[in-house]
């Protein structure tokens, strides 16, 4: 799998043991209202199950994520942001979802220099139809999350 950065993801199975399988990451999905989200809705008025791992916070367009946004997210503890966009090209807002893709790469470099992994924030395009795609991808970032483990900014309870 490669995310939207261009980097190569290793695929990670079940079985690896490099996973922390007493570690439940938090996700916050950043979704775009007139795709994302709606795909999120759709997902569950199919009754498909995702992952409870996943919070959703609702926006008009993904344009609208700013770093700092996923940057406090981050700090406040957040083991994943998933920021949800529409396809290229189908953008309710027409290029808002360029502004996101320009961004993500900025975010990452950013939040780098914090110390935080770049996968903990991950860019994906999922449409109004694409419910069932949105639960593959939230079951595959819980897997590279639980790799990566948890947030060094987390309190510990």
């Amino acid at each position: 799998m490669t995310d939207t950065i261009g980097k190569n993801l290793e695929t990670v199975s079940d079985s690896d043991p490099a996973l922390n399988n007493d570690f439940e990451p938090f996700i916050l999905g950043i979704f775009c209202n007139w795709c994302t989200y709606t795909g999120c809705d759709q997902a569950g008025t199919s009754r498909m199950q995702r992952p409870a791992n996943l919070r959703v916070m609702r926006v008009m367009c993904s344009g609208r994520v700013e770093p700092a946004m996923v940057l406090a997210a981050l700090k406040r503890g957040v083991d994943g942001v998933l920021v949800g966009a529409c396809h290229i090209g189908d953008c309710h807002y027409v290029n808002g979802n360029h502004k996101t893709v320009r961004r993500i790469p900025m975010i990452s470099k950013y939040i780098q220099q914090f110390g935080i992994n770049p996968n903990r924030v991950w860019l994906r395009h999922i449409s109004a139809s694409e419910g069932a795609e949105l639960t593959e991808i939230v079951h595959e970032y819980v897997k590279i999350l639980k790799k990566i483990g948890p947030n060094p900014f987390k309190k510990n309870k």
